[in-house]
């Protein structure tokens, strides 16, 4: 015979413990039809600027589940408002919407076959980064959150945020100001509702799908976009002296650009990336062409290691092209700062990562990504927070999986239910922790 025993747990622990079934049970119920949504937006994509047709969905799926919607911001940004219950700080969720130029060959069977104009030509459209997934995770996560008030403290701002990739409508060298985050924020997006802090999440393949990989401080590099135009003196191929060389002259100056980072650059305090993609000049063998133009590209970790290469690069190419008796013009167009995770508020979020996945799908990554993203500008206004969501299945050798940005790209379905859940715990845990991260925001 067994001696009954009555079991008594502290009401605290009792409420975690029903809170974390309510959200992952709440998650599960409803990963169909994120994945649903996630697989209509996948085959329906559109480019940066032209999200006409996933923001009217976004905003149909909001109102349904009783969220406020405002739009006006950036074109076709859609910012959704859920009040709590309960009082307590505004916080920010954060998902971009934008597809890319390029035909897919995933061979899912909702794989897109849709045509666009990109910068005046048509092309094929793909989601060939992921952003059906964060739009279809955030919008599982504010309807399981519109349907839980009475478990929220404080107010949800729900950003769909457009053109993180780029406008396809405009020239994002010269107005690159004029889209994704920059334009939301300009056009007033956090206006009425100002967050206190902000979580944005991207699926990334290569990582195990539903792992969690983050790190304090820098998550992701900077962006610079640069040109560069050498004039000369058109001449014959077989007399130089008489003409001006600007192909020479370029030649020593993506040579001397190196010497930015290898002479000019203290790598112990992060790195720098200085690369030239696109060079044309000449259509013929036997002509010295008068003008050479280049494309680049400029990376950092470090925002001073950015600052001093962004300023000490048209000396350098000026002083080059004197050299050499060619003229040289420089343009620099910022994309995005260092993508910096807010160190108090990533410290503090860690058991919630840890909720989310467990402790063995945690990953805390040694180095930060060599991409770029604009939600780098809503880490200037507030405390950020940006984690990285593993997209492939582990039954697959994560180095052959094909990489983001890549015409074979796939998603996990299986993932999006841990993002989704993530949002929702980001909401319920933030304001157990806000007032540590705002002291120490306020000490930076």
């Amino acid at each position: 015979m067994y001696k009954k025993t009555a079991l008594i747990f502290p009401l605290a622990l009792i409420s975690q413990l029903s809170l974390a079934d309510w959200v992952k049970d709440a998650t599960q119920q409803n990963e169909n039809q994120v994945i649903q949504l996630r697989q209509h937006i996948h085959e329906y994509p559109e480019l940066g600027n032209m999200e006409f047709k996933t923001s009217a969905l976004i905003q149909k799926e909001l109102k349904s589940y009783g969220i406020q919607v405002k739009t006006g911001y950036a074109k076709t940004g859609v910012i959704g408002i859920l009040k709590g219950n309960n009082p307590g700080p505004i916080i920010a969720l954060r998902a971009d919407m934008d597809a890319l130029p390029m035909e897919e060959k995933s061979g899912v069977p909702f794989a897109s076959k849709q045509k666009a104009i990109y910068q005046g030509k048509e092309t094929y459209v793909m989601h060939a980064c992921g952003h059906d997934a964060h739009t279809a995770m955030l919008l599982g996560a504010a309807k399981i959150l519109a349907a839980n008030k009475d478990k929220i403290s404080g107010t949800v701002v729900f950003v769909f945020q457009p053109a993180e990739e780029g406008g396809a409508d405009i020239d994002n060298f010269t107005h690159g100001d004029q889209i994704g985050s920059r334009k939301m924020i300009a056009d007033g997006a956090f206006k009425d509702y100002k967050p206190e802090a902000i979580f944005g999440m991207h699926v990334m393949s290569g990582m195990k799908s539903g792992h969690l990989y983050y790190k304090d401080g820098a998550i992701l590099n900077s962006a610079d976009h640069l040109r560069i135009q050498v004039n000369g003196k058109q001449v014959h191929g077989s007399t130089p002296w008489l003409g001006r060389d600007p192909i020479y002259a370029s030649a020593q100056m993506i040579n001397n650009l190196q010497s930015l980072i290898s002479r000019r650059t203290d790598l112990t305090q992060g790195m720098g990336v200085i690369s030239i993609g696109n060079i044309q000049g000449g259509t013929a063998g036997n002509v010295i062409h008068e003008q050479v133009n280049m494309i680049g590209t400029i990376r950092s970790n470090n925002e001073q290691i950015r600052e001093n290469i962004l300023k000490s690069l048209p000396t350098l190419v000026e002083n080059n092209a004197q050299a050499n008796d060619v003229t040289a013009k420089v343009e620099i167009a910022p994309y995005a700062p260092v993508t910096m995770n807010n160190k108090a508020l990533t410290q503090l979020i860690q058991p919630t990562l840890a909720k989310t996945v467990g402790d063995s799908n945690l990953h805390v990554l040694d180095h930060n990504a060599s991409a770029s993203e604009d939600f780098a500008y809503y880490g200037k206004l507030m405390p950020s927070f940006f984690v990285f969501l593993g997209a492939t299945p582990e039954n697959q050798d994560l180095s052959q999986a094909a990489p983001n940005h890549n015409p074979s790209f796939i998603v996990d379905d299986k993932a999006l239910k841990t993002g989704t859940e993530l949002h929702i715990r980001f909401v319920l845990d933030y304001p157990n922790i806000a007032k540590q991260v705002q002291a120490a925001w306020k000490q930076s």
